[in-house]
């Protein structure tokens, strides 16, 4: 299936072009060419976030997956209802073709693409910030999680794991780690946080949660998996190792905010993507899903993020319907 269908179009139109190869896009991908719309997914790497982790378990009817075998599952699946599907392809930017008798966009980027297109949707995920330390790379998925809400269960009976940040997502993440490991230690570069206060009372009163704080990780230890991270005070200058079976880094997302909004796209007040419930863009035509989107920030999820692909495809296919230029393509077209 997939040979023959990686062309990348050169002045081909489509119904919509999904940009973004991540549960969003790929579930909005299936919705799509379910509807007979014909789809363009482009997308620098299938499978988006899922890639910096290991294991899935709470995904419902799969009780544990690995999260590559998740990647295979989705691709596969968009891919029997046959969309054209482009990888290592980075969308640089759209605009309205003014010179069609009707509302559609051009579509470019790398590698030649060039597009037309009635509908598009944004489902290019967001960047977890990273800490850039040595070892960080080495054990993304062996020990090193972004997501403390995903990947906790994991780590049921550890005898200590390291949670870096000052946050919401940082504390959420040590209380919820505190019920399943034995020692949590929560390492902040400052002694003040940017929690809300409850976060911060509750984690306080927990006594297997231990504040490492004003101090920074300087290197992420292990063999075939992490075995500890080395923190440094940033007042003393001391450096010190803490043995840790898991490193869970919560320091926030870094969406494109420059691109969304060189493109015209409305963000909130942290860079995402302003959708309402249908994920609808300020943009007519334009829809938004996933981790780009304003919509549930602060719970980022695999089944979250196919459900507003999902819903994003059926708005653009109402969009269509509702313009008059919804004309079923016969799949695989």
């Amino acid at each position: 299936m997939r040979m023959g269908r990686t062309k990348i179009p050169k002045g081909e139109e489509f119904d919509v072009v999904i940009v973004g190869g991540g549960p969003a896009g790929l579930s909005a991908a299936i919705y799509t060419s379910r509807f007979l719309m014909k789809t363009l997914v482009v997308a620098e790497q299938i499978g988006g976030q899922l890639n910096l982790t290991d294991y899935v378990d709470d995904y419902p009817g799969l009780k544990k997956i690995q999260a590559s075998a998740l990647v295979r599952s989705f691709r596969s699946h968009a891919e029997m209802f046959r969309p054209r599907i482009v990888e290592l392809v980075r969308v640089q930017g759209f605009e309205r073709d003014k010179s069609a008798e009707y509302p559609r966009f051009r579509v470019w980027g790398t590698r030649g693409l060039n597009a037309y297109t009635k509908t598009i949707i944004m489902a290019v995920g967001s960047k977890r910030r990273k800490l850039g330390v040595p070892g960080e790379k080495e054990f993304a998925g062996k020990g090193v999680s972004y997501c403390s809400v995903c990947d906790a269960p994991f780590f049921r009976g550890a005898e200590a794991v390291a949670v870096v940040g000052g946050g919401d997502a940082a504390f959420e993440g040590a209380l919820m780690l505190s019920g399943y490991a034995r020692k949590v230690y929560l390492i902040h570069r400052r002694d003040q946080f940017r929690a809300k206060p409850f976060f911060v009372e509750e984690a306080k009163k927990r006594p297997n949660i231990d504040f490492v704080l004003n101090s920074v990780v300087t290197e992420i230890r292990g063999d075939t998996k992490v075995r500890g991270v080395v923190v440094k005070n940033k007042i003393t200058g001391e450096a010190r190792e803490i043995p840790v079976e898991g490193v869970f880094i919560e320091i926030g997302f870094e969406p494109p905010v420059d691109w969304f909004r060189n493109l015209g796209l409305e963000t909130d007040d942290a860079g995402y993507i302003k959708v309402d419930e249908w994920m609808r863009t300020n943009i007519p035509g334009v829809f938004a899903a996933g981790d780009c989107t304003s919509m549930w920030r602060g719970f980022r999820q695999v089944i979250t993020a196919a459900a507003m692909g999902a819903v994003a495809a059926y708005s653009a296919y109402n969009y269509l319907a509702e313009k008059g230029l919804y004309k079923p393509s016969r799949p695989g077209s």
